[in-house]
């Protein structure tokens, strides 16, 4: 089992390598540039030949004039996305010279397309006689243009490589929302616990409701029970889930006045105890949760019937009920157990939906979670934002892969998952 689970990891680093390259890779490809973004408010302010320069220093500093695998590599966390420059003055006996000016040379294109040295940053020592400027990886020419009096000046050019630091995925730094004015991190940290408490109970409700439903009404087939339950369940497969959020608002808020309309809890409402704010915010998700649920009842619970009645016919289960064992123990001790391998992958995949929001359940109740905060940031162009939310999900999706892999050992006997 070991053995199997870490050949397992190893496939689950390299599939997260490549899907993470190819998602880089196609938002990349998308016609935006942050960098002209971010100075358009300060167009009308600056002249022509400023503006210009200040462009072409801000597309060096984001790292846009990279070629796309070295931006992947600092966005992933394998090459360093900044690095700072580091100056240090002193004078002939090594004290340190507060006040010397260096300037940071660099050379790029013009307007016109032809490669020129121009300078790029000028920089001060403080009182320790250290300069800082923190700018992309490389190596940088530099140049003393300055000293206090009583100072002899320092004529040669300094080449000087900055100190790199690696700052990406793999560190735990998600990027920079420009949405949001903050990291990434921070702008997930509330909408994901909102979307975790809203499907935790969806997701308990409905797996509450069909599992026993499904055997139910597959015990009972052909039944007026199993009629009314299969006219029941095919409502909510068919029907698109924002028609029965219109129809549930309509009559649990407009017509009997049961719950509130929209948002997460109650606006400017101080609470008195955690206690207090657990059942507001319980009675806003109530309605979603019951909107959920009934959407999710009609897969579910055909798949779990239609995997009972293969399991109830078969010839083991005859046996069993020829040889008086009870009715119960046949259902959930035998038949159960057997139509249980099809159905884990559902099982488990609502258990992994956990994390992720519903878009259109979220947008309509005005809920602050995963799904709404997706949408935000593909409407708004906020890539970052998208792309960190994207790999979270490739990497729940992989791990729970591998989970429902080593569920089927554990359910069925004759699955060896490390063979």
């Amino acid at each position: 089992m070991g053995k199997y689970v870490l050949k397992r990891l190893v496939y689950i680093v390299v599939v997260f390598f490549i899907v993470s390259f190819l998602m880089y890779s196609l938002y990349n490809l998308i016609p935006t540039d942050p960098a002209r973004a971010q100075l358009e408010p300060m167009k009308e302010t600056l002249r022509p030949d400023e503006y210009d320069q200040m462009y072409r220093d801000l597309r060096r500093e984001l790292g846009l004039d990279d070629p796309l695998f070295l931006r992947y590599l600092k966005w992933i966390g394998l090459y360093p996305a900044y690095g700072e420059i580091i100056v240090q003055a002193q004078d002939v006996q090594g004290n340190p010279i507060q006040g010397a000016k260096y300037t940071i040379m660099i050379t790029d294109r013009d307007a016109g397309g032809k490669l020129q040295e121009r300078p790029f940053r000028i920089i001060e020592t403080n009182a320790a006689g250290i300069a800082t400027q923190k700018t992309s990886h490389g190596t940088y020419k530099v140049l003393q243009t300055y000293v206090p009096d009583g100072y002899t000046p320092d004529t040669e050019p300094l080449m000087i490589k900055t100190e790199g630091s690696l700052q990406g995925m793999l560190q735990g730094y998600f990027g920079y929302s420009a949405y949001f004015k903050n990291d990434v991190v921070n702008a997930i940290r509330e909408p994901i616990k909102n979307t975790m408490f809203i499907n935790i109970f969806a997701t308990i409700a409905a797996l509450g409701i069909t599992i026993p439903l499904g055997i139910y009404i597959a015990v009972h087939k052909g039944k007026k029970v199993d009629s009314v339950v299969q006219t029941v369940t095919i409502l909510g497969y068919s029907i698109p889930i924002y028609i029965i959020s219109l129809i549930f608002m309509y009559f649990f808020v407009v017509r009997w006045r049961i719950f509130p309309l929209i948002g997460s809890k109650t606006p400017g409402m101080v609470y008195a105890n955690a206690w207090e704010e657990f059942l507001d915010r319980l009675k806003h998700i109530a309605l979603p949760v019951i909107v959920m649920t009934f959407a999710s009842l009609g897969g579910m619970t055909r798949y779990v019937r239609s995997s009972m009645i293969e399991a109830l016919g078969t010839d083991y289960i005859r046996t069993a009920r020829a040889k008086g064992v009870h009715e119960k123990v046949v259902i959930y001790s035998h038949a159960w157990r057997n139509a249980l391998l099809p159905i884990i992958t559902s099982i488990l995949g609502w258990f992994l939906s956990i994390f992720s929001g519903s878009v259109i359940i979220e947008n309509t109740f005005s809920l602050n979670g995963m799904g709404r905060l997706y949408w935000l940031g593909l409407n708004n162009r906020d890539f970052e934002l998208v792309l960190a939310i994207q790999m979270f999900y490739t990497i729940v999706s992989l791990l729970g892969v591998l989970l429902i892999d080593l569920s089927y050992g554990i359910v069925d006997p004759r699955v060896r998952v490390d063979k």
